[in-house]
């Protein structure tokens, strides 16, 4: 049986092969008719170009690529596998590709340009490229005690009275009483600084990272006689008796960052304390006590507290700031009754009160704005009304800072290496809610300086002097170069404070109320002071 469907098999291939034999033949006689006739396939007509009156684009330039050896095939080229000369071909072939890949792993001792070795994107443009909005910021980087302002500069001063202000502002020393680097007012980094307002003897006050506060007599000098010795390590008794200490006392009032503190202008012996940890205190320095004057009700609650300010006219009226766009406002004597204002999507890094008309607030944003607010006038629901919003103006990145002085000024310091100034004319005439207009808002002088302190140096901020004896309103900032700067409010620099033993930058600079003193902290917890 197995026999016999072999048979029909071979039977039934046979006729097929004849099949296809007859259609190959009759398909090439069909092709030759075809052809003799002239109906073969011919040449496929060109197309038209489509005709255009937009320009040409200039042709990109082609990056000359590196030829790689091509792989033939044997089989094409008669050569026999396994024999003498497909050996040799495979051996060239191998060496030809390792060379290659040596040749593309080989380092560039050259000069490159970015425009040759592009190799993904838009073309490149060497002076037209989207990193060169941070050019100007690299070539501005820190360079310590470069000075940018000094005698030269004092001398060349053609206004008398503004070379007067120059050469007593630049001629405010560096204290001697003992090197910065041996003033450390507070354990870690330094975030809050100023005088107490006692113009008698020089008293600092220092807030750092951990809630600890700092105060540091700058009247009792190594040069006094009266302070007690100190023992340095790898030191000798007899030399031990000639190194005193400085006198330095600090508390650890928070358990997390003191961001602010502020005298009250009503009773010197109050300073008042903001944390991250989401309270306010008050230090009564006659009673040696402190004691929490606001915290949220709900202890798990984290609300960082960036700021505070006592209200100049109202002994009793105390506004903050929050990191989540919040400032608040609430009674002493009351606690518990507290406003809470939204004011911002994003961080309110720094605000301030007008000294002479408390109801205006300024407020500096993560979200690149700085804003004046009218408190005379609330919208809104209970519990979520807001002030009158009079004007804003954005800058190109975050403002860290906006603090007034006592003409209506505000001076801000924002991340694009700007400190700007605003004047606003006749405040205390505003109506309730006066809406500025653009050009009201318009900055009256802008100053270039380079705020980019990174991770490890706190933020910079212009600070006035409240209470100017000559009345010439002014400010000081800290500088990357480890000097603090000093300027009017017309934008023009005073002086360029610095001098030897300052090992870091003064970032947190702050002017005496009254007296031409300006001390500044380092992230180190270390104190300058020039007096």
């Amino acid at each position: 049986m197995a026999k016999k469907e072999t048979t029909e098999l071979s039977d039934y291939e046979r006729q097929r092969q004849e099949n296809i034999a007859q259609r190959d033949k009759l398909l090439k006689q069909l092709a030759l008719d075809a052809s003799s006739a002239g109906l073969g396939p011919g040449q496929k007509p060109k197309p038209v170009k489509p005709t255009s009156t937009h320009r040409k684009k200039p042709a990109v330039k082609k990056v000359k690529e590196e030829i790689i050896p091509r792989r033939t095939s044997s089989r094409i080229a008669g050569i026999e596998a396994d024999s003498e000369i497909a050996k040799r071909k495979a051996e060239d072939e191998y060496v030809a590709v390792q060379e290659a890949a040596r040749v593309k792993r080989q380092r560039i001792s050259g000069p490159l340009d970015l425009s040759e070795i592009q190799v993904a994107g838009k073309g490149w443009d060497k002076d037209e490229n989207f990193l060169q909005s941070i050019v100007d910021v690299v070539s501005r980087g820190a360079n310590p005690h470069k000075r940018t302002f000094g005698e030269e500069e004092v001398k060349e001063t053609t206004n008398k009275e503004l070379r007067a202000l120059r050469e007593k502002m630049s001629g405010l020393e560096l204290y001697d009483g003992f090197e910065p680097n041996r003033i450390k007012i507070t354990p870690e980094r330094i975030y809050s600084l100023g005088f107490h307002p006692v113009t008698e003897k020089p008293l600092v006050f220092a807030g750092d990272k951990l809630g600890n506060l700092g105060i540091f007599d700058a009247s009792r000098s190594s040069n006094s006689g009266k302070l007690e010795p100190v023992k340095i390590e790898n030191q000798d008794e007899e030399e031990a008796e000639d190194t005193p200490n400085p006198n330095i006392t600090s508390f650890h009032l928070h358990t997390r960052t003191i961001s602010s503190f502020q005298f009250s202008p009503h009773n010197p012996s109050h300073l008042y304390t903001s944390s991250y940890d989401s309270s306010l205190r008050l230090l009564d320095l006659t009673k040696s006590s402190s004691t929490e004057i606001y915290a949220p009700t709900d202890s798990s609650l984290d609300e960082p507290i960036s700021g505070v300010e006592m209200d100049p006219l109202s002994p009793h009226l105390l506004y903050f700031s929050r990191l989540d766009g919040h400032i608040g406002r609430t009674d002493t004597r009351a606690p518990d009754t507290v406003d809470i204002f939204k004011l911002s999507e994003k961080k309110i890094g720094g605000f301030s009160l007008n000294p002479s008309c408390p109801h205006f607030i300024a407020t500096a944003s993560l979200d690149r704005t700085m804003r004046i607010w009218d408190l005379r006038k609330l919208s809104g629901k209970k519990g979520a009304q807001l002030p009158a919003l009079c004007g804003e103006h954005e800058s190109r990145l975050s403002v860290s800072h906006a603090a007034f002085n006592s003409a209506g000024q505000v001076a801000t310091a924002s991340y694009d290496d700007t400190v700007k100034i605003h004047t606003f004319e006749g405040m205390s005439g505003w109506t309730a809610g006066l809406d500025l207009t653009e050009k009201e808002m318009v900055p009256s002088a802008i100053i270039r300086h380079n705020n980019q302190t990174g991770r490890w140096v706190t933020i910079l901020r212009a600070q006035w002097q409240l209470h100017p004896s000559d009345s010439v309103q002014r400010f000081c900032i800290g500088n990357m170069n480890r000097f603090v700067d000093v300027y009017t409010s017309k934008g023009e620099q005073l002086a360029q404070l610095g001098g030897d033993g300052i090992t870091a930058v003064p970032a947190v600079a702050q002017f005496h109320p009254t007296n031409d003193w300006v001390a500044a902290g380092t992230a180190s917890g270390k104190l300058c002071l020039w007096m």
